[in-house]
């Protein structure tokens, strides 16, 4: 079974690093990627505090899952310490360097998720939009060769989680 899941790692890490390489897509992947950076969440989060009848509960949504997500994040991405692809194989040139060794679970995925499913649970219509937003963060992450497929499906999972334990809480 870890065979497979290795297996299925490595040709999905090279089948889309090598489609983002055929078509030049890394100026896009990089800005995609660039799009999941913090700041935007707390843009975000207090445009729509102050400017939409929901915005509150969001707002309240998003801290609370954000204070579940950050630690567990932490913790995971601390404990399992698994090397980033682009450390593990010869000739990757990298467009930026991470900020940490690690590639488990996706931060980056983790968050947008978190974004997407509050949205999801408060704004309908809007989370729609937001849950294709992670997915290419999640993509522009293995694209950029930071990470696997499965630290994005762990990013995801961690994310949505963490979403669906602060609405039980706070609801």
């Amino acid at each position: 079974m870890l065979k497979m899941i290795s297996r299925f790692d490595i040709q999905g890490f090279y089948s889309i690093a090598d489609m983002v390489k055929r078509y030049q897509l890394q100026l896009v992947a990089k800005r995609i990627s660039a799009s999941g950076d913090g700041h935007y969440y707390v843009l975000l989060a207090v445009v729509l505090l102050l400017f939409h009848s929901k915005g509150q509960q969001l707002f309240n949504l998003l801290l609370t899952s954000f204070a579940i997500e950050l630690p567990l994040y932490v913790l995971l991405k601390n404990s399992i310490r698994r090397t980033r692809p682009c450390h593990c194989f010869q000739g990757i040139e990298l467009a930026f360097e991470p900020s940490d060794k690690f590639s488990l679970p996706s931060g980056h995925t983790a968050a947008a998720t978190v974004m997407a499913t509050a949205t999801c649970f408060v704004l309908p219509v809007l989370g729609v939009v937001f849950v294709l937003w992670a997915l290419f963060i999640g993509l522009s992450r293995v694209a950029l060769m930071v990470h696997y497929p499965t630290d994005i499906i762990a990013g995801a999972l961690l994310g949505s989680g963490s979403v669906m334990l602060a609405f039980n809480y706070i609801s």
